[in-house]
C-alpha cells in the first residue's frame, strides 16, 4: 500500500470518520438545539447559522473576547475523545462553539481568531465540503475536504496558520461542534 493515502491533502490537517456513533450523533444534535442558539453576527451582518459559545467567547461586532459560560457536562465526553485524537490534554480544549447550518448556511473564508491555537470540528447530520486555499505568488492553492457525517477533523500547524478554510453553503441542515485551544496559553 502507497504511503500517499497517510499523506494529509494540506499539512497540519488530520481527520477521522466513524467519530462518533449514530446514537451519540442523535444525542449531540438533540443537546445542540436545546441550547440557546443565536444568529451569528458579524459586524452589521447576520449570518444563516446559529451558534453558541462555551468557555470562550468572541464578539465579532466588538472585536470583544472574553469568557462566557462553562462547557457543559454533556460535551466533555466527546471533548475528552477530541483531545485524544489531537493529542492534546483535554484541559487544553477551553472554548466549544456549537453551530446549526440550516439550508443555505456556509462560512465564508477565514482563518480562526489568533488567540486560537488548535482546531478541532466534529461534523454532525449531513455531509459537507471543507474547502481550503493559501495565497501564492499568483492566485492560490486550493484543496476540498468531504466531512461526512460523524466525522472529526484537526487542523494545527501549518493549515492553522497559512491556509484559510470555509465551508460550502448546503441545502440541508448541518450541526458541528468546534473545540479550540488558546495559543500560548492564551
Amino acid at each position: 500500500m502507497s504511503a500517499m493515502f497517510d499523506t494529509p491533502v494540506v499539512p497540519g490537517l488530520t481527520t477521522r470518520d466513524d467519530f462518533l456513533s449514530s446514537a451519540e450523533e442523535a444525542s449531540l444534535i438533540a443537546h445542540i438545539d436545546a441550547t440557546g442558539l443565536s444568529p451569528f453576527k458579524f459586524q452589521q451582518w447576520t449570518g444563516k447559522r446559529l451558534t453558541h459559545s462555551f468557555g470562550w467567547s468572541y464578539d465579532f461586532e466588538t472585536g470583544r473576547f472574553a469568557p462566557t459560560d462553562p462547557i457543559p457536562d454533556w460535551l466533555e465526553p466527546v471533548k475528552l475523545r477530541a483531545a485524544r485524537f489531537a493529542g492534546l490534554d483535554p484541559d487544553d480544549l477551553v472554548q466549544a462553539l456549537l453551530i446549526r447550518y440550516d439550508p443555505g448556511a456556509g462560512i465564508g473564508w477565514h482563518k480562526d481568531r489568533p488567540v486560537f491555537d488548535h482546531v478541532i470540528g466534529l461534523s454532525l447530520g449531513n455531509p459537507a465540503d471543507m474547502r481550503f486555499r493559501r495565497r501564492l505568488a499568483k492566485g492560490f492553492e486550493r484543496h476540498s475536504v468531504p466531512l461526512v457525517p460523524r466525522s472529526l477533523y484537526c487542523l494545527s500547524g501549518e493549515v492553522r496558520d497559512a491556509w484559510e478554510h470555509s465551508i460550502v453553503p448546503m441545502d440541508r441542515p448541518r450541526w458541528s461542534i468546534t473545540f479550540r485551544s488558546l495559543r500560548n496559553g492564551g
